[in-house]
């Protein structure tokens, strides 16, 4: 059937953006539980024609949705209609919080860019565990993986955020596939400072310390625990994070988040927003940090590549820069659900 995205979009695009970000969710929801989903986007749940056993879980395809769309995990069964293979709900954190002061998210469409200061607004962890079984329980269901993406509350002081990231990684742990803990976000303050090798490191070790408990606590259930980067760290802190990554045997790293950058938009009347830039000016940057770390670090931890993937040829180049995975956001508010649909063939 014809793309009906671009007459959606069109619409969308009229309303402020963070309205019609919830508007999508929901509508989606609605449409799936009403069975009428795949119809509207022409597009289906993921086969396994094309999967791929990445950190020991089985992937149906190599897409999947990067955090910060679903924050509060409400359409994941919907959003795995459209056809990814895996979804990443969050970030999620301790505590509900409301996030920064409205208006927080910011279209330029001229560059098909995205900046965003959400802050991590989230229902914390028992809301959203509460979202998952209602959103798991309507409509066909998810049989991709699930990812939860966990962070720290933004009053938490960076001394005690291991404590954050222990409590959201013990919440979560029996409902996710895998868990990633976000160090990377510009819109806490202080976040991207957990970044440092020697910081990173502890984080990493604390939770699978943990991790050793939740095992026994879970019948044995094994998460993989992912971090995620930033695209601003220069070549020797990347190299320094794949010394801390192959050391500590990480299940796995996404790169990257949005970045502080302003370089490729430089002009736009939105330039001077404050918050992460995501979308089409970061596909270059985002691909040399795969490449980067790819080569400093051990083979053996996949990467999971993020940022700037606006059409397959982008993620393709993902993947040979060292990629195992991709993931989008931006690139579906662009460009729609048939950009996973293309991707999945990869």
């Amino acid at each position: 059937m014809p793309d009906l995205y671009p007459l959606a979009r069109k619409f969308l695009f009229s309303l402020d953006a963070e309205r019609a970000h919830y508007l999508t969710l929901d509508g989606m929801s609605l449409a799936h539980r009403l069975g009428t989903l795949s119809a509207l986007t022409g597009c289906s749940p993921a086969s396994s024609e094309k999967s791929v056993k990445v950190m020991g879980l089985d992937f149906p395809n190599r897409v999947g949705l990067a955090a910060g769309l679903d924050k509060g995990g409400t359409a994941v069964n919907a959003l795995g209609a459209v056809g990814f293979g895996h979804v990443e709900i969050g970030t999620v954190t301790p505590r509900p919080q409301p996030g920064n002061d409205k208006p927080r998210l910011f279209r330029l469409i001229e560059h098909e860019a995205i900046i965003n200061r959400m802050g991590f607004n989230n229902p914390g962890t028992d809301g959203m565990l509460e979202n998952l079984k209602s959103s798991t329980t309507t409509g066909k269901p998810f049989h991709g993986v699930l990812g939860i993406n966990i962070g720290k509350n933004f009053d938490t002081p960076n001394e005690q955020a291991n404590d954050d990231y222990l409590k959201a990684f013990s919440a979560v742990y029996g409902a996710a596939d895998y868990v990633t803990a976000n160090l990377s976000s510009p819109n806490t303050k202080g976040l991207r400072d957990l970044q440092s090798a020697q910081t990173c490191e502890s984080l990493i070790q604390t939770l699978q310390e943990r991790r050793k408990e939740l095992i026994d606590q879970h019948e044995g259930k094994y998460v993989p625990l992912v971090i995620k980067i930033a695209p601003d760290l220069d070549k020797e802190a990347i190299e320094s994070l794949a010394e801390v990554f192959s050391r500590t045997e990480i299940d796995g790293v996404i790169t990257t988040n949005t970045t502080i950058s302003r370089e490729a938009v430089a002009g736009h009347r939105l330039a001077d927003e404050a918050g992460g830039l995501s979308g089409a000016p970061l596909t270059t940057a985002s691909t040399e940090v795969v490449a980067t770390l790819r080569a400093a670090m051990d083979a053996g931890v996949p990467i999971i590549a993020a940022g700037g993937i606006m059409t397959a040829a982008d993620g393709q180049a993902k993947l040979d820069a060292g990629a195992e995975l991709v993931q989008i956001y931006t690139g579906l508010v662009y460009r729609g659900p048939q950009l996973v649909a293309d991707l999945a063939k990869l």
